[in-house]
């Protein structure tokens, strides 16, 4: 009991130790690219250069806002709600697990950033905050988190594992097809990795991160 817990406590230390370095060296190197994003976003379209409803559940269930560059129109959440031209792409949005192709509020500059994740790139924020860490699960909304556990009883216990860990900027599931798998694979790709978190298993995902984020597969 005792190894195991010293084992527990090494890989937490060494997992924030590669997060704050790893986060604090892409956030570096890539400082020009997040530059150049949030330049052509206020060109582009009206609004905030960070998304506005950006709640997601981290650790433990507790809620924190994720660092997102904004791809979508002004209060794209809200508008999605309320606009009645949207009302078919909201029913298409919940049936759809959150994720519909071809979303009609995404703007150009947005459509480009989804391709390349670049979009995704201010969640290194998150982890340096210690809210998220370089590899875990998907951080899903609080609605999402609710009406999944309704809507597919069976996986809520798969859904309380996931949520007992911090969430990732990449993942098993998201190098492995990212868009294209369905929500039920989605949530046991990372109840599966929550339930047996390694360095091995984080190094793989960080180095299959990089292609799949070139290569643009997958990406909404």
């Amino acid at each position: 009991m005792l190894l195991f817990s010293t084992q527990v406590m090494v890989y937490q230390f060494t997992k924030r130790s590669l997060d704050l370095l790893g986060a604090a060296f892409l956030l570096f190197c890539l400082s020009p690219v997040l530059l150049a994003a949030a330049i052509a976003i206020k060109i582009d379209s009206k609004g905030p250069i960070f998304v506005e409803a950006s709640s997601r559940v981290g650790k433990d269930g507790k809620v924190f806002r994720m660092f997102k560059f904004r791809t979508m129109i002004r209060n794209a959440h809200e508008e999605m709600k309320s606009n009645p031209k949207f009302k078919k792409f909201l029913r298409d949005w919940k049936k759809g697990s959150f994720k519909v192709e071809n979303d009609p509020r995404i703007t150009e500059v947005g459509r480009f950033l989804r391709r390349f994740s670049v979009d995704e790139f201010p969640q290194l924020l998150n982890v340096i905050k210690g809210e998220m860490s370089l590899v875990g699960p998907r951080a899903l909304y609080p609605e999402e988190l609710a009406m999944q556990k309704k809507m597919h009883s069976d996986l809520v216990p798969l859904l309380e594992k996931v949520v007992k860990v911090k969430p990732g900027a990449s993942g098993v599931w998201q190098v492995s097809g990212r868009s294209t798998i369905p929500f039920r694979g989605r949530v046991k790709i990372d109840a599966e990795y929550a339930s047996n978190p390694s360095l091995t298993t984080d190094l793989i995902v960080l180095a299959k991160t990089v292609p799949a984020i070139l290569l643009g597969k997958g990406a909404q």
